[in-house]
């Protein structure tokens, strides 16, 4: 009987350890909409996710950051047709389908939020 609970424990704990958690992901695409001195700026984004690692597309520009506790911290080179070369910085907060926070851009900087595009 013992060999049988112990067997039982082993096969329930394996399990539970095996378990991976689905929780909240910014995988997909989506629509922001930037906060800026001359208006809002509107682009697509599309992200994909393996496990904190966060990576895709903004526009043309390749993507690369992390998204962990539903916070999304992104860091990549861009073109600006506007303002030229530089590094672009997203910070923001993930609740629900919706994105929100902080935006800069060399000297620029501003708040965003983003939706989910449903497909």
């Amino acid at each position: 009987m013992k060999n049988l609970l112990a067997l039982f424990i082993l096969v329930i704990g394996s399990a539970l350890l095996g378990a991976t958690h689905d929780g909240p992901t910014v995988a997909g695409k989506w629509h922001f909409v930037l906060d800026t001195p001359g208006g809002d700026r509107e682009i697509d984004a599309a992200f994909q996710q393996d496990g904190d690692q966060v990576t895709g597309k903004w526009g043309t520009a390749d993507v690369k950051g992390t998204f962990t506790e539903n916070k999304l911290a992104l860091e990549f080179a861009l073109n600006s047709e506007e303002a030229g070369p530089g590094t672009m910085k997203i910070k923001g907060t993930l609740a629900a389908d919706a994105l929100s926070g902080d935006w800069a851009f060399n000297e620029y900087g501003g708040g965003f939020k983003a939706t989910r595009v449903k497909e």
